[in-house]
């Protein structure tokens, strides 16, 4: 099963955005970014719809639900 943690490195990396930039677009710390790409923390559910949004795929994508972004 795919991680949320991987998920979200392979999307920001396809956009190109730094870490930095993700935390930014989203009004979060960036050590809280960086928690959920290290699979040290997971988002609650208003960041996780933040997240699907930025990144323009489903919440069932980034939890490994689904492999249709």
């Amino acid at each position: 099963m795919v991680k949320i943690a991987e998920r979200l490195r392979t999307l920001r990396k396809e956009k190109k955005l730094r870490q930095s930039d993700v935390a930014r677009l989203l009004g979060i710390g960036v050590r809280t970014y960086q928690y959920y790409e290290g699979d040290d923390h997971r988002p609650d559910y208003e960041m996780l719809i933040a997240l699907a949004d930025l990144f323009g795929v489903s919440t069932d994508y980034l939890l490994g639900r689904s492999d249709e972004r």
